[in-house]
């Protein structure tokens, strides 16, 4: 096997001779290679130069040589070369040596000199590099090892591996090329460059984003091309019949006046025979009466010449007889008129065969098809049907009425449209609902019967996405919304954009199959996401919900108006809470434990992930205030902090005394606060089981709770005496937040 392909040389071995020891020399880093040199004291030419040059702390320049000095001898001792060698004597003579490899040389040379020996049939000695009978021996287990037969001993050299560093790879922006990141400073100093794994992560999403919109032109164009295809069979289905029609009709024609015309002939003839008989028998028989006249007037001309006597005898006979003749009836009229009688030829029945070449019978019933996916909009469908092949059509009557539970309304209104192919996108209906589709065909001939019932149904409605109901972290996203639909749905699809900027665009991943009305997203922390909802039934999928836009930096919620205080009254935007001075009328609580009733005091609906939260409420020093976490069954009849089910902060003002307590089951540790805070930051840690409260103005740690947090806690405010209290949340962690 030649060494270049890529692979070790292939080496046969045999037994070797006897009193030779042979040192396996396999250049590709085998497991038995003999070492020329440690391995600890390995270096690259690099290396080597910049110790010959200088040495670090001070070393001695001649050290380097020394060192190299040691190596060589070591080589030498290893191969037996030091016997009387010139080689040998020129190592060690105080100069360093350099090694090069070319091709199948090696040069070795000095400062001073310069010696070139050539490997192989160029040698001038067997016994060159001074070896002496060990370099043959060498050169013979090495033509042995390799199964050489040519007396050439060959050099293979192994490239010297580049660094990892050298060979990274960084892309080019505006070359649009992979570079070496040795090069970024020379021809690609002033580019903008980039990570490859960077780059080729935006070369996948582009891709993605392509092949996305490449499969919504090819479902586009496929639907077309369908529609089309629809169209092509229907007119050549009907076009088919109506040549199969005329054929059929103009052969009955010809074959019924071939007949007539045999009829015709057949009575002509008969009619010209009788005729001509009855002529030739006429002339037959005058021919005869010819003949007798003139026989008898021969006979009176000889009787004139007779004698007196005979002339008397002959003429009493010739008397009678011509008495006879004469007294016999001569037909001398003409028995057939040669006049040629006109022939009036009776095409009634061929008219009426003319007349019925468009009569062709009523078609037969069609058959409608069931509903195809992705066929049906909120307000439209598709209908498609077919017919079978031997019925000529000249259009449909498709009739179609909403269907309502489950089963076809009778005093639904029926609406009827005429349609000249075998489908038709009916538009104007209701989303999300069933509708019951019949069709029936028509000709000149008349109307078919009607096909059977097939129920088709709309696409939903787009939902309705809950803007004040939206929680988010900075790993996560809780996201709420109304169907907007009647009728029930099958799921639902949440889409993503993720966009670092608004003008960026293009769906990045969707959620599909969510059976419920809300949606837990796992989301990249400090990004800006626009989502949107469809919804999916029999009949597709909905148009898009109206986009809302989540940023995950810091918790974001908003105040729970279920569990609000009849005392107190949210801000339109969700995160103001305010109790005033006069007295609310009270109002029936809600049926459960949702609402507050003695505690004037609300909660806030914190996103259900577990990790850290951070959020910050500005107060008013001078109103009584409570602050913290509780759980959502948290008796709502008692005080914040006043049980095991929740952790708070108390602020009162007793005679220009400030008065802060961290309430936990009714005990509070004893502490003191000299800088009342004005806003409070509030950090819940799950994964630490810690509840912090800091001076957000000052960076200053209050208090920290150790809590046993084994559900999901919310936030919650109070305000025991008239009062504002402002929530900021969706902010990023404090630096003095994230020590504790």
């Amino acid at each position: 096997m030649d060494g270049e392909a890529g692979g070790a040389p292939e080496v046969h071995r045999s037994p070797a001779p006897r009193d030779f020891h042979f040192c396996p020399t396999d250049l590709y880093d085998s497991e038995g290679r003999l070492r020329l040199f440690p391995e600890e004291r390995t270096r690259t030419g690099r290396q080597v130069a910049a110790e010959m040059t200088s040495e670090p702390g001070g070393a001695a320049p001649g050290k380097a040589q020394s060192d190299l000095e040691e190596e060589v001898q070591e080589l030498v001792d290893l191969y037996a070369l030091g016997g009387g060698g010139e080689w040998g004597a020129e190592l060690v003579d105080g100069s360093a040596p350099r090694v090069e490899v070319s091709e199948p040389r090696l040069h070795l040379s000095s400062a001073g000199a310069q010696r070139d020996w050539r490997l192989g049939a160029e040698a001038e000695d067997p016994g060159c590099l001074g070896w002496g009978a060990a370099g043959r021996d060498l050169r013979e287990a090495y033509r042995y090892a390799h199964g050489r037969a040519s007396e050439e001993y060959e050099c293979y050299v192994i490239p010297e591996e580049e660094d990892e560093d050298e060979a990274a790879l960084v892309f080019c922006v505006t070359c649009k090329a992979p570079v070496r990141a040795c090069e970024v400073s020379d021809a690609h100093g002033e580019h903008e460059v980039t990570p490859l794994s960077k780059a080729l992560e935006s070369a996948k999403d582009e891709i993605h984003k392509n092949m996305f919109k490449l499969e919504k032109q090819i479902i586009e164009m496929e639907n077309f091309a369908n529609h089309l295809e629809e169209v092509f069979i229907t007119v050549e289905e009907n076009f088919g019949r109506q040549e199969q029609n005329f054929e059929s009709h103009f052969n009955e024609i010809l074959e019924t006046l071939a007949q007539k015309y045999e009829e015709k002939i057949q009575a002509l003839g008969e009619k010209k025979k009788a005729k001509l008989e009855a002529l030739y028998g006429q002339l037959v028989s005058c021919g005869e009466n010819l003949d007798t006249c003139k026989e008898l007037m021969e006979t009176i001309e000889e009787m004139c010449h007779e004698e007196k006597v005979d002339f008397i005898k002959d003429a009493v006979a010739m008397a009678d007889r011509l008495g006879k003749f004469l007294n016999t009836e001569t037909d001398v009229e003409i028995s057939a008129q040669p006049d040629f009688e006109d022939q009036t030829l009776d095409f009634s029945d061929v008219e009426q065969l003319m007349g019925s070449i468009n009569t062709i019978p009523a078609p037969s019933a069609p058959v409608i098809n069931p509903q195809a996916p992705n066929s049906a909009t909120g307000s439209s469908v598709r209908v498609c049907w077919s017919l079978y092949s031997d019925d000529t059509v000249e259009s449909y009557l498709l009739s179609y009425r909403p269907v309502q539970d489950g089963s076809p309304g009778k005093d639904q209104a029926e609406f009827t449209m005429t349609v000249k192919e075998t489908y038709c996108s009916v538009r104007n209906l209701v989303p999300n609902t069933q509708y019951e589709f019949w069709v029936t065909a028509q000709n000149r001939a008349g109307r078919s019967p009607a096909s059977e019932r097939a129920m088709y149904m709309t696409a939903p409605s787009p939902p309705v996405i809950k803007s004040k109901e939206i929680r988010s972290c900075e790993e996560a996203a809780l996201i709420c919304w109304e169907s907007g639909n009647l009728n029930p749905v099958d799921s639902y699809t949440v889409e993503l954009t993720q966009a670092e900027s608004p003008e960026a665009s293009g769906v990045t991943e969707s959620v599909v199959g969510i059976p419920t009305r809300e949606a837990l997203l796992q989301l990249q922390p400090r990004q800006r996401y626009t989502i949107y909802v469809r919804a999916l039934s029999v009949g597709g999928p909905s148009a898009r919900s109206d986009p809302v836009t989540v940023y995950t930096t810091g918790s974001f919620f908003h105040l729970n108006q279920h569990t609000c205080h009849p005392g107190l009254t949210i801000s339109e935007d969700g995160f103001t809470v305010v109790r005033s001075e006069r007295k609310t009328p009270a109002k029936e609580p809600l049926p459960g434990n949702t609402r507050f009733t003695r505690c004037v005091a609300v909660m806030g609906n914190l996103i259900p992930i577990r990790g850290r939260h951070y959020w910050e409420v500005e107060v008013d020093e001078r109103s009584h205030y409570t602050v913290g976490v509780a759980f959502e069954d948290v008796p709502k009849q008692e005080d914040l902090g006043a049980n095991c089910l929740s952790w708070c902060m108390r602020h009162r003002l007793a005679s220009s005394r400030h008065k802060y307590e961290f309430l936990h089951n009714g005990t509070t540790p004893d502490i003191r606060i000299t800088v009342s805070p004005r806003k409070i930051g509030i950090l819940l840690d799950y994964e630490n089981s810690k509840l912090s409260f800091f001076n957000a103005d000052i960076s200053q740690h209050l208090y920290t709770f150790s809590c046993q947090l084994h559900r999901f806690v919310h936030p919650c405010f109070s305000l025991e005496k008239p009062g504002c209290l402002k929530i900021h949340n969706g902010i990023s962690m404090p630096k003095h937040v994230t020590f504790y």
